[in-house]
């Protein structure tokens, strides 16, 4: 049995403690905030008209059976945690112009018809290859990447690629080059390029190979938590005590303790003696552990590639406004948008708030969330991450950000969506406040952008590893749960 100290309670730090309690370790959880799970946060307004709940993070969960394999090995039934509803649309698109919008869903056939009906039969046989492609770079990676560690380059180059994945995964290519060589609509293109912001990065850099992002979306489905997805904080954390993990919040984290190759334990904020430990597991940005809690220079050097930000409204919104769960507004130049948000500091281009970006609200049709009459709306618009170099935008300039609130509420009513007389209150999150909130290096949702090699999860020294959305195999809820088992499985059970 080893003494396990896991740094950070979000989702892969309580899934990666619940594993490895469930095989025996000795497992104790140290969060820095009050509550846990990390950027999966949520907030309760209070109104005369009754409570408004909202999820500060992740608003959708994909690729389910990641979860139910998570509950399962450790001796539970996900149904008995969560309320998993599917969702249909998964994402209504609304294109600029008059044109109609289009709502995905989990069925490819139906999806492809929904694609003929809204703009010809043409861009459905379009997306139909897309999608035989994109099918090839899911099963390749699902095989021999998401599940295994990723530890170099070496890595990558010596597994067994099969001919027809190479092809598919196309290395050199961009997914904005695969949209234009498979999509002749450019509402399709659109819809593709999105799916780059799910790892933080630029389409027009992007890997060809993120198109298995839609794929896993679009093939699994797209799923609810009845009551938010906050849910699942709560769902890990039950599990973790049932399985007799210590979890300490309010404990901040300031070193790890790593002399002569291996870990030894870590130092807490105000503790004079050191917590000892035979392996760390730090569920914290990779940019964090490698810049304050244990700094290493050759690995924070291929760092400085930092995913999008995100600007959040939280908004109380009174009547119906018959939106789908997840609503998509896309502007007239996206490429404006990506220009705005990365900047060009190579030109001396400052980043900047985009003047007219994508708006994505999700508004959950859920009693438990919102009062009765009203809905409560989660407005999210990329962003330049917090800081004051030429790549980031200082969030925290006096008025900056509720001039842009006003401005994304103009964008929505522009866009046929006016609520700007029905708020009962809004509240406004930049990427500064996630930065505060959660650690995350200037509000970065992703770490490093999005790639096929992210930082490993195995450490420089020997029983530290690294769990979490900055690491492999990426972003989002499933690989961060993913990254749990990849860990949990190399460290092994206890007997």
């Amino acid at each position: 049995m080893a003494r396990i100290v896991v740094v950070g309670a979000g989702v892969g730090g309580l899934a990666t403690a619940a594993r490895l309690a469930a095989t025996g370790h000795q497992v104790t959880v140290f969060e820095r905030a009050g509550t846990v799970g990390g950027k999966l946060g949520r907030y309760t307004h209070d109104t005369p008209a009754g409570s408004f709940h909202f999820d500060t993070g992740p608003s959708l969960l994909t690729l389910p059976e990641v979860f139910h394999d998570l509950f399962e090995a450790t001796g539970a039934k996900l149904d008995e945690y969560l309320d998993l509803v599917p969702l249909d649309p998964i994402v209504r698109h609304v294109f600029p112009g008059d044109g109609p919008a289009l709502d995905s869903c989990a069925d490819p056939v139906e999806f492809a018809t929904r694609i003929g009906a809204a703009f010809g039969d043409r861009a459905a046989a379009d997306w139909q290859r897309l999608w035989r492609r994109a099918t090839r770079v899911w099963n390749a990676s699902s095989r021999d990447i998401l599940r295994r560690t990723v530890d170099s380059p070496r890595d990558l180059a010596s597994l067994a690629w099969r001919v027809g994945d190479l092809a598919a995964i196309a290395p050199g290519r961009t997914l904005r080059g695969l949209g234009r060589r498979h999509l002749s609509d450019p509402r399709l293109r659109m819809m593709l390029d999105r799916y780059a912001t799910y790892t933080g990065a630029d389409p027009r850099r992007a890997p060809a190979a993120l198109v298995a992002v839609p794929y896993a979306e679009l093939a699994f489905g797209g799923w609810y938590l009845r009551g938010g997805l906050g849910t699942l904080a709560d769902a890990l954390l039950t599990r973790c005590l049932d399985l007799g993990v210590v979890v300490q919040t309010d404990a901040t984290v300031t070193r790890i303790d790593a002399t002569g190759g291996r870990v030894h334990g870590v130092r807490l904020a105000g503790v004079t003696a050191p917590v000892p430990a035979d392996v760390v597991v730090a569920n914290v940005d990779a940019l964090t552990v490698y810049r304050d809690l244990l700094p290493h220079p050759r690995r924070l050097a291929g760092l400085t590639d930092r995913s999008l930000a995100g600007f959040v409204l939280l908004l109380g919104v009174s009547g119906s406004t018959g939106l789908a769960h997840h609503n998509v507004f896309f502007p007239r130049d996206y490429d404006a948008e990506f220009d705005a948000i990365f900047g060009d500091p190579g030109r001396g281009v400052r980043a900047r708030p985009a003047a007219d970006p994508t708006v994505f609200v999700t508004v959950a049709d859920d009693p438990m969330v919102r009062p009765a009459g009203h809905e409560a709306w989660f407005v999210l618009v990329n962003a330049p991450r917090q800081g004051t170099a030429a790549g980031a935008v200082d969030w925290r300039r006096p008025g900056l950000a509720d001039a842009y609130a006003d401005r994304i509420l103009d964008v929505l009513a522009q866009r046929g969506m006016d609520v700007r007389d029905r708020l009962l209150f809004r509240e406004v999150r930049t990427p500064a406040d996630l930065d505060a909130a959660t650690g995350a290096p200037g509000g970065s949702i992703y770490g490093t952008a999005g790639g096929l090699l992210r930082p490993a999860n195995r450490g420089p020294a020997n029983g530290l590893w690294l769990v979490g959305g900055s690491t492999h195999p990426g972003g989002g809820l499933p690989m961060v749960t993913l990254s749990a088992q990849i860990v949990a499985d190399e460290i092994g059970p206890a007997w």
